[in-house]
């Protein structure tokens, strides 16, 4: 491992400008950004703490010294206002009724109260009705909605989806699920996560239920209109939702397990709940800047570069550490995007213009990507395509990489070119059901009709260096293991650097506007 002084280098990259960056060979200079970003200092970059913001005066720092221009609305910067709620589990009760005998269930133990929507301060007694996947998708011939009365009850749903729909669209349904459960009448949602698609344990992400979460100030922005009783329940605790249904958690997961339809039925109880919670301000700004284009046409387009540059904070401790210092999660990416930076303003500058933007709040839902594909400091129409980069795991060798979003846009041919200049190859998503092409900033864009990708370090499916990148998620990820002592691999950031500046060279220099292809879900968002 490489020995640098996170706090030195701070101070010095900020107040000296480029000197003692550009000195260092290039996997040092991604090392010590990633250094800074992840230290102790930072107090793991929660969006709207002074941690997060001492990062933000960094990279603001760090464009500055590149010569790069202002993006934002206030120089580098993008305020963006959030509400942040608060669930007081202590003071919280959620019960199940089955003729009338109360059954209290365990806050932490059996279930967890989300923070991320506006939770009711009560919810009167409420029927349950299991919907399988909960996932409206007519045009693939699945539909969990159709021919069920959700008005005034609580719907149940568990995660996955029918193998026989594209995973890009389950992906999508899943996430935009809040839209036909408040057409229907729904005033609550639980959900349960299939035990075989886990990435966290349930022992540890219990510890978020009493930290708040955010969701932005603008109501127009939010997809929940007002409050919404929102649960997510312990998968092992979870067949006592079923136990007066005739149904067992056990034959369904068969189902889910198969990729097949799972049924939906009367669950034959009802839920209570009261909900002790508290709302206040808070205010994060997103970090943007621009490489003007040299082409007279081209360069009034963006080509868009994200990374999320805030984290979990402090937290619930650990083994006796608090701090979750997103390491790989994500100062690894913001690393990378400084270094796009770099090396694009060191080289002939680009036909179009390029937009550098590391974005707040994506721990809580994209919101900062969210608010800026909304709300762009450029003219709106004028973005052609983004590229994420969120936890590309580079903590081992490896010679391939997963391109989510590839087969959907014209950027898919272009990431395999520069994925093969740089000696890697391009593997499937091996696990289409964890819905990565929709947990990450990209999406925010693509909901805007911008095609965009994202991607990732990847090893043959049931390799030793597989099953390490999953032993990873189970003990580190989302955790305050996610630091600067655990194994990182530089020379294979910077093939992936590499790799990242070729596709975006390409991008911007390609005349035409990249396109999402006829076979695309997606593409309907261009014509919105």
């Amino acid at each position: 491992m490489i020995k640098l002084t996170p706090l030195a280098l701070l101070a010095a990259l900020v107040a000296t400008g480029s000197a003692c960056a550009a000195d260092l060979p290039a996997t040092e200079r991604w090392w010590a950004h990633v250094k800074v970003l992840a230290d102790d200092n930072m107090e793991g970059r929660l969006a709207g703490t002074p941690g997060y913001d001492r990062a933000a005066a960094y990279v603001a720092g760090r464009f500055s010294a590149m010569g790069l221009k202002p993006a934002g609305v206030d120089g580098y910067l993008q305020p963006v206002a959030f509400d942040v709620q608060r669930i007081f589990p202590d003071k919280s009760s959620v019960t199940l009724v089955k003729d009338g005998v109360a059954a209290p269930m365990a806050l932490g133990e059996d279930l967890v109260l989300s923070a991320r929507v506006a939770q009711p301060a009560s919810l009167p007694e409420a029927p349950l009705v299991f919907i399988g996947y909960g996932l409206h998708m007519p045009e693939a011939g699945h539909d969990d909605f159709a021919g069920v009365d959700l008005r005034g009850k609580v719907a149940v749903v568990i995660s996955g989806g029918p193998s026989n729909v594209p995973g890009s669209l389950r992906a999508h349904a899943a996430r935009e699920r809040w839209e036909p459960l408040q057409k229907a009448g729904a005033i609550g949602l639980i959900t349960i996560q299939n035990p075989k698609q886990v990435e966290i344990p349930w022992e540890r992400s219990k510890l978020r239920a009493v930290e708040p979460a955010m969701r932005l100030a603008d109501p127009a922005l939010n997809p929940v209109k007002g409050e919404l009783f929102t649960a997510a329940m312990n998968p092992a605790h979870a067949g006592k939702l079923f136990a007066a249904s005739g149904h067992t958690l056990a034959e369904l997961l068969v189902l889910a397990d198969a990729g097949k339809a799972v049924p939906g039925f009367a669950l034959n109880q009802s839920v209570r709940a009261a909900v002790s919670r508290e709302t206040t301000k808070a205010v994060s700004p997103n970090v943007a800047a621009v490489l003007p284009g040299s082409d007279p046409a081209l360069s009034k387009e963006y080509v868009v570069l994200t990374a999320h540059l805030d984290g979990l904070g402090v937290g619930t401790p650990i083994d006796g550490d608090a701090i979750n210092n997103g390491a790989m999660d994500n100062a690894s990416g913001v690393a990378s995007l400084l270094e796009q930076a770099a090396a694009l303003k060191a080289g002939a500058p680009p036909k179009r213009s390029i937009l550098f933007v590391a974005v707040t709040a994506e721990e809580q839902g994209l919101l900062g990507s969210q608010y800026f594909a909304e709300k762009p400091t450029v003219t709106k129409s004028a973005i052609v395509a983004n590229v994420n980069m969120d936890m590309f795991m580079p903590s081992q060798p490896a010679n391939a990489i997963i391109v989510m979003g590839e087969e959907e846009s014209t950027l898919g041919a272009v990431a395999r070119r520069a994925a093969a200049s740089q000696g890697f190859a391009v593997m499937p998503d091996p696990a289409p059901n964890q819905l990565s092409f929709v947990r990450s900033d990209q999406y925010s864009f693509i909901r805007t009709g911008v095609p965009a990708l994202a991607g990732r370090l990847a090893h043959p499916v049931g390799s030793a260096e597989a099953n390490a990148d999953r032993q990873w998620r189970a003990e580190r990820y989302h955790g305050p293991k996610d630091d600067t002592a655990q194994p990182f691999d530089l020379p294979t950031a910077v093939r992936f650097n590499a790799y990242m500046a070729t596709m975006i060279r390409e991008i911007a220099d390609t005349e035409k506007r990249p396109e999402w292809l006829p076979t695309s879900f997606f593409k309907r968002f261009a014509t919105k």
